[in-house]
């Protein structure tokens, strides 16, 4: 197998790559037939080998020419002239290349007038599109290095929010401050997001977020009479806009106004809605939230908005794709090969339980089997699987009950929120049904404490789950930005676990001061789990429970077999220096 692939043979004489590595993606692209990823994209996004290395490689490989191009020291002229190219193309086309790193760069003229096209991946096909719909019949393909060419659309063609635009445009664009009393004035908050322009400052807000991929937008009132706007943006939320002089009751009004199932109206009660959005030719939901919330000005009848974006571009549907440490993804592949049993990922809110589910569900889903899935609410829509719809008239635990009696193969349950749900799930697992589930618990072990809590009898749990994964999200360190641990931290990194040797070999990193490219020194998320498989000796354990559950004696015996506690997967990406020392005490500091 390693002999057929012509990148990879090239790859191992330069030493980018090794056999294991090479092996493994081969293995995973197999997996994937027939219309799985390339090995390039493999090797970049589920091995971390740079980017460069490998499409550099295959353009020299296929004799594609590179260029080298500074965007800082572009001619005003060639600026100007790309763009004169890109006005020749249609909008979504336009998109679609730049989103795929393709830009059409230079018209070359001579006995036939050829388009020079820079392109990060030469063999990329969204490149056969351009010929077939444009006035460009000849062309030749560049290869340009990724992060160059992201500067390069930029600064050509930098995407627009039109409604932030409108906004600007306008000297004065918020009026006075509202009088407000316990009787609101509807007509005086009509008038002022007439006049102020409010709607343009929410619709930008939204493109805004879903090109900053921010998972929350948090709109919230500031001090009498302005309005803050954050965004959630890898686990940390932070500052996009402050809107002065802006009643936090218009704005609230503008939001309700533009969501479904909210009424404007009601400002004294919990209200959930939703919206959706079609940003850069994608269509993104919204899932809104609105709560009353007090002031010091208790004659203002104030509300706090949470908006969660939506984005299905963002699913993780590659199981090997959440970048799982090697026996954790050992364990979880093995649990999920299973026609039964019970596979649960427990963690705090914002742990990606969620992500870990779906892309484990898109693993085991196949048209031969009947995949349903019981969440309150859905929020990505599931190809191959029938995802029942929670209302008023079908409450979570109706819902439950009912898949019984739906002839299902493999089901997903949300959560496990009670003893109901509890029993429901063991039932399912126990009479030939594969489960998969959440549980806010702090770490595995503890997971068969709650649900023995529960009221689930030890027979039951030992012989009914197969796996318990236990994670967090951690962000990544921004590879362009980070420096080495400062000596000042290094008495913080013994004391954690790390040794001298990790420290003397120089893959310890911190976040530096941040760049254009990242957002404080850190840009992506990965995570750290343990993983407690089910194995004989594991579930010899829970059966010898008598009154509780000895978590201990269970993580002793995991540990001996492989498992990596929460701190010891942490100290692993810390090593590999994918993460901060900071990023894993914050992380693990309850463990």
């Amino acid at each position: 197998m390693l002999d057929k692939s012509r990148l990879g043979q090239v790859l191992l004489k330069k030493d980018i790559i090794d056999e294991q590595i090479l092996y493994q993606a081969l293995e995973r692209q197999q997996q994937e037939a027939p219309n799985g990823r390339k090995l390039g994209d493999i090797l970049v996004n589920d091995f971390d080998i740079d980017h460069h290395l490998v499409f550099s490689t295959l353009a020299e490989i296929y004799a594609f020419r590179s260029i080298t191009i500074s965007p800082s020291k572009l001619d005003n002229s060639q600026i100007k002239h790309s763009k004169d190219i890109l006005a020749k193309f249609d909008e979504n086309l336009k998109k679609e290349l730049f989103f795929n790193n393709v830009l059409p760069f230079q018209v070359q003229l001579g006995v036939r007038t050829t388009l020079i096209i820079l392109a990060s991946d030469v063999t990329n096909k969204v490149i056969e599109k351009i010929p077939a719909n444009t006035e460009f019949k000849r062309y030749e393909i560049v290869y340009c290095q990724k992060k160059v060419l992201e500067e390069l659309i930029q600064l050509i063609s930098p995407q627009k929010n039109e409604f932030l635009e409108l906004l600007q445009e306008v000297d004065n664009p918020i009026s006075d401050e509202i009088d407000a009393d316990d009787s609101l004035n509807e007509n005086a908050i009509d008038e002022e997001i007439n006049k102020s322009l409010l709607i343009n400052l929410f619709e930008g807000c939204l493109i805004e977020a879903a090109r900053k991929k921010a998972s929350d937008i948090h709109i919230i009132p500031y001090k009498k009479n302005a309005v803050e706007f954050h965004f959630r943006i890898d686990g940390k939320l932070s500052l996009w806009h402050r809107q002065e002089h802006t009643s936090p009751e218009a704005m609230a009004a503008v939001v309700k106004d533009r969501s479904v199932g909210v009424d404007r109206f009601e400002r004294d009660t919990a209200q959930d809605g939703f919206a959706q959005r079609t940003v850069d030719g994608h269509l993104i939901r919204f899932r809104v939230s609105i709560l009353p919330i007090t002031s010091a000005e208790y004659e203002r009848r104030y509300e706090s908005i949470v908006i969660r974006v939506i984005d299905d571009r963002n699913v993780i549907t590659d199981l090997k794709a959440l970048g799982f440490q090697e026996k954790a993804e050992k364990d979880f592949f093995k649990s999920l090969s299973h026609s039964k049993g019970m596979v649960l990922v427990t963690g705090p809110t914002g742990s990606g339980k969620s992500t870990t589910l779906m892309a484990a569900l898109h693993h085991v889903a196949d048209p031969s089997k009947n995949v349903l899935t019981c969440e309150d609410p859905v929020e990505y829509v599931i190809n191959g699987a029938r995802q029942i719809k929670i209302s008023h008239k079908l409450s979570f635990d109706q819902a439950i009950r009912s898949i019984l009696r739906h002839d299902p193969d493999v089901v997903l349950v949300g959560e496990i929120r009670d003893k109901i749900t509890a029993d429901i799930a063991i039932k399912l697992s126990n009479t030939g049904h594969l489960t998969l589930s959440t549980l806010h618990t702090n770490d595995a072990p503890s997971t068969i404490s709650r649900l023995f809590k529960m009221g689930v009898e030890p027979f039951l749990l030992a012989n009914v789950i197969n796996i318990v994964i236990a994670q967090r999200l951690v962000r990544k360190l921004c590879p362009e930005c980070k420096k080495p641990l400062s000596k000042e931290k290094y008495d913080l990194a013994l004391n954690f676990g790390l040794t001298q040797t990790d420290i003397d070999n120089g893959n310890i990193f911190e976040a530096g001061q941040g760049c254009k490219k990242c957002t404080n020194g850190y840009k992506g998320r990965t995570n750290i789990c343990e993983a407690l498989y089910f194995s004989p000796e594991i579930k010899k354990a829970i059966l010898e429970s008598s009154s509780e559950i000895d978590e201990e004696k269970v993580r002793i015996i995991a540990e001996s077999q492989g498992m990596l506690s929460l701190k010891d997967s942490g100290i692993d990406r810390i090593r590999n220096g994918i993460t901060s020392l900071e990023e894993i005490i914050y992380n693990t500091s309850e463990d």
